[in-house]
């Protein structure tokens, strides 16, 4: 992400994030680790108190377009979501040191590696129209990679919440539990 662009909390809009793997790397490339970072996702949307709208993890990467949080911003979000599932992939016995994750993504690396790059891009999302895009993009996205033929068969995506009301690793437009706190702020 340019150093240029600025965020914009504390205005009610959506936030589409993207993050990435350590150079593009597809550190994701295995279910188990997918998985892990779905559940990772969902437990700070409840200790964050946000909406997850849509999600799709990718081999490389990340998307979520989420509510801004009851607790703290995106920033500390994402944050928050790196840094536990690096915790977590840890103690699992997964790789985490730059020889082994090198050698798994085929790098030669002889610094340090680190999993994920250290910005994320957060993008306003203020209409319905963007908001349609945005989940729209993030479901075609393992079709348009080859990874799957269609949206469905990608379980690491919130297409099927949408499309088949299936109950994924996160829970997607979980907003009863947030208007409640918000009334109760308002009145």
């Amino acid at each position: 992400m340019p150093w240029s662009l600025r965020r914009y909390y504390n205005t009610g809009a959506l936030h589409f994030i993207t993050f990435s793997c350590h150079q593009r790397a597809p550190l994701l490339g295995t279910p188990e680790r997918r998985d892990l970072l779905l559940t990772v996702i969902e437990q700070m949307r409840l200790r964050y108190e946000f909406v997850v709208v849509g999600y799709v993890v990718m081999p490389e990467h990340v998307h979520f377009l989420i509510s801004e949080p009851q607790i703290a911003n995106p920033s500390t979000v994402v944050q928050a979501i790196k840094l536990g599932f690096h915790k977590r992939m840890s103690k699992s016995g997964c790789p985490i040191s730059a020889a082994p994750l090198a050698a798994e993504v085929g790098l030669l690396q002889k610094s340090p590696i680190h999993f994920w790059t250290k910005r994320f891009y957060d993008f306003n999302v203020w209409s319905q129209f963007k908001q349609t895009e945005k989940l729209r993009y993030m479901h075609r996205n393992p079709v348009v990679r080859g990874l799957v033929e269609r949206p469905e068969d990608w379980p690491w995506s919130s297409f099927r919440a949408y499309a088949l009301g299936e109950q994924g690793a996160v829970r997607i437009n979980d907003w009863s539990r947030w208007e409640e706190k918000i009334r109760k702020r308002i009145s």
